[in-house]
């Protein structure tokens, strides 16, 4: 199954029914057994309706990890009411599934196109941001996005980690 169609399985069986479907053996396309993952879920008309996931692993499957955070995308984004059963056909799901994250020592490492960021300053603040995200197609927007989604001020040092995505969407 796809990991795309498997986070909409699971969203809508929780949302009509408070169930979980069965789980498939494996995901299509997804070669580890366990890594963070992003869920997010947008309407046809492209507006994001929920976005949760994890930098590393916290379960001991992709699978279940994927599952943990399409139910969170849905119902628990803390800038969105929970997902109803209304909306369900009017959604389209996408998951990230994160490789590990790597330090990087300058600004030329980045590019937002490949690359999502976590930005964390010294006073303990941190955001991610998922790469390929439209209206942050240079460098200098992405971390000035991330460190607004964090708090972080313009004077506070920081440190950036990199990532890349295996990204699957409908």
């Amino acid at each position: 199954m796809k990991p795309e169609k498997f986070a909409r399985l699971i969203v809508e069986n929780h949302i009509k029914n408070n169930t979980l479907p069965e789980f498939p053996d494996k995901l299509t396309g997804i070669e580890v057994e366990k890594a963070g993952s992003f869920v997010s879920i947008k309407t046809q008309d492209g507006d994001l309706r929920g976005c949760i996931g994890t930098i590393l692993a916290t379960e001991d499957s992709v699978i279940r990890e994927v599952r943990n955070n399409a139910i969170a995308a849905a119902t628990r984004d803390p800038r969105f009411p929970a997902v109803m059963e209304p909306e369900l056909d009017n959604l389209r799901y996408s998951v990230d599934i994160l490789h590990e994250p790597e330090v990087v020592t300058g600004i030329s490492q980045l590019d937002p196109k490949i690359y999502g960021i976590i930005v964390a300053s010294e006073s303990g603040r941190q955001a991610l941001l998922l790469p390929d995200l439209e209206g942050l197609d240079t460098t200098e927007k992405q971390l000035a996005a991330c460190m607004r989604k964090a708090g972080i001020g313009l004077k506070e040092k920081i440190s950036v980690q990199r990532f890349k995505v295996d990204r699957y969407s409908e």
